[in-house]
């Protein structure tokens, strides 16, 4: 049975037969109607080394099988067919095989005739991922038909040591999502700048945390006034380091002097402290075939709305929204609030979250053709990094997203403040007050979620500890005495502190020591007994956890001062170390298990 004819001899659809193979956990493709498991699993990216005997066939019916055979070869060499010419954004992209059985593929999705058992029905197709609207899809790559098909779906981009160069999956992860506005794709010829190389014009930072139970979604704005650091890239002529810029907007991070996502992505950590794992991208294109994959999203508003400009018309109250009607819904900025990129920031965060409803929902996770629709629009929309550049690497990344329940994903936009140095407000800058502790939950793996109900018998303990230790009275800052030392910290960080220490928090009698005998990895505080007072200001100003009192059993003597080691955990001056225990106030957050009207 060739490619195109598998699965039709008795008009039963390809994504009805999908069984489960014990031996590897997966589901995967059979072709054979007769049995419902193979004997032994087919390995991934490879073709079967024999096949079985065919019986005799006719000359007629043997040049018949020739001609669908050349007829086969022909479709898998022709082009991509998104219904629009892609221009390539800089750097050195790569196409994967198999982008020709994707005709094969569209046609074999609608003409099921016989449902699968309930049981299959649960499971089939189903790892889940999550990264937002880009990879929250479901998809099984257990046949070498579909891998071959996903796979060469996927365009990669060879990043030049931006990233970590892959996740641990008993670490936290941060991805970065970048949605650029060029004007690929079919039909999206008015979006964006004409002739644009696409800047990064929505960037969100997609951090999960080490356990898997919460993420937080940061959206930095596109006209951020911010330093883009030097980046390496590769080019049609080799790899070369394209020059920063300093204080400049955020969106030229991509696509402006051949910059790649991996200059995006240095950008971010310079800018938030958070090494970037990996990039995923995708154009104007993603979120109008996502949604109509999903059959729809559901979005409100609080008012009518009638924008000429992104061509938005809906009445008030609750809409279910795809292709043209939702890019006009998240590109709209003259709709909501106070018509700024800001506003529009939480709109396109509400999109989102009503998206991974969608995507998460029984609806969705039960029907293997929206599935298979779900996941053909989404590697299509998609461009990544090189590490994840397969479904088999993007399938295991997934399947550590997928741990995360929406109730437990926030969405929460960088903390900012008009440009003080334009008189017409057009840019805005970090408003580090705010910023600064958010960077250090993020860092520290603090839920913003805050929906963890059960605490280990070691945190309660370490509660308790922290509690009692910063019981009684705490010295004034002007008598609390400190010698600094550094002790993994970056450089200069005990110079940094003894700064903020006087000249912000008044304490006066501290001094730096330069390097300690030895690196640590976390913060310590050494304290005498009669300099427990003492302990408990420092403790309280610095954010210090429990764990790093060091009370000691013998007083101090005279001026004999505290040891403030800094160790490896150490963020920067004024930065808790154990992080705050909540948001800070102000902060522009949606949470992706609630709908919210767009006002």
């Amino acid at each position: 049975m060739d490619a195109h004819s598998r699965g039709q001899a008795d008009d039963i659809d390809p994504a009805d037969q999908w069984v489960l193979n014990p031996q590897t956990g997966n589901y995967e493709l059979r072709l054979d109607h007769s049995t419902g498991q193979s004997p032994s699993p087919q390995p991934r990216g490879a073709r079967r080394a024999s096949a079985p005997k065919k019986a005799p066939v006719s000359p007629s019916a043997e040049a018949e099988e020739g001609s669908r055979t050349e007829s086969r070869m022909e479709s898998r060499s022709g082009g991509r067919g998104r219904g629009g010419t892609r221009a390539d954004v800089p750097g050195q992209r790569s196409r994967r095989a198999g982008k020709g059985q994707a005709e094969a593929a569209n046609a074999a999705v609608g003409r099921r005739k016989r449902k699968p058992p309930k049981a299959r029905k649960k499971k089939a197709l189903v790892w889940t991922g999550g990264v937002l609207a880009f990879l929250l899809v479901g998809l099984s790559v257990g046949g070498y038909f579909v891998y071959q098909h996903f796979n060469g779906n996927i365009d990669t981009i060879d990043v030049q040591g931006a990233g970590s160069g892959g996740f641990k999956k008993d670490q936290p992860v941060n991805i970065l999502l970048i949605g650029t506005d060029k004007r690929t794709g079919s039909g999206n010829e008015g979006y964006g700048d004409a002739g644009s190389v696409g800047h990064a014009d929505t960037t969100l930072l997609f951090h999960v945390s080490k356990d898997r139970t919460n993420a937080t979604v940061l959206s930095i704005p596109r006209d951020l006034i911010t330093d883009i650091p030097d980046c390496e890239t590769k080019t049609a002529d080799g790899t070369k380091v394209i020059p920063g810029t300093p204080q400049t907007r955020f969106n030229t991070s991509l696509g402006q002097d051949e910059r790649d996502p991996g200059c995006t992505m240095r950008t971010v950590k310079e800018l938030t402290g958070l090494t970037v794992d990996h990039f995923m991208m995708a154009d104007f294109n993603a979120v109008k075939t996502m949604s109509t994959a999903v059959g729809g999203v559901e979005v409100c508003v609080a008012k009518d709305v009638d924008d000429p400009k992104s061509h938005l018309k809906l009445s008030k109250g609750t809409h279910t929204i795809q292709g043209e009607q939702a890019l006009a819904f998240v590109r709209t900025r003259h709709a909501f609030g106070n018509e700024s990129d800001l506003t529009r920031i939480e709109t396109q965060q509400q999109f989102l979250s009503s998206m991974i409803r969608k995507m998460k929902s029984g609806d969705t996770l039960t029907s293997p053709s929206k599935l298979f629709k779900l996941a053909e629009a989404a590697t299509n929309a998609l461009t990544v990094d090189t590490g994840i550049g397969s479904i088999e690497k993007l399938s295991d990344l997934a399947t550590e997203l997928a741990k995360v329940d929406p109730k437990n994903i926030t969405f929460m936009t960088l903390p900012v403040l008009d440009n003080p140095a334009e008189v017409v407000k057009a840019t805005v800058v970090v408003n580090e007050a705010k910023a600064n502790p958010l960077f250090s939950m993020m860092q520290n793996d603090v839920s913003l979620t805050e929906v963890q109900q059960k605490e280990k018998a070691d945190e309660k303990a370490a509660k308790a500890k922290q509690e009692e230790l910063l019981k009684g009275t705490k010295a004034d800052a002007s008598d609390v005495r400190v010698d600094v030392f550094n002790g993994g910290g970056p450089q200069g960080s005990a110079q940094e502190t003894l700064n903020w220490l006087q000249n912000t928090e008044g304490v006066l009698k501290s001094t730096n020591k330069g390097n300690a005998p030895a690196d640590v990895a976390k913060t310590t505080l050494e304290y005498a007994p009669n300099q427990a007072d003492q302990a408990r200001a420092l403790a309280e100003m610095m954010g210090l956890p429990a764990t790093a009192m060091k009370p000691g059993t013998k007083d101090a003597e005279g001026l004999e001062a505290m040891t403030l080691t800094l160790g490896g955990d150490f963020k920067g001056a004024g930065v808790p170390i154990t992080g705050p225990a909540k948001a800070p106030e102000g902060v522009q957050k949606v949470e992706a298990d609630k709908q919210v009207c767009a006002k």
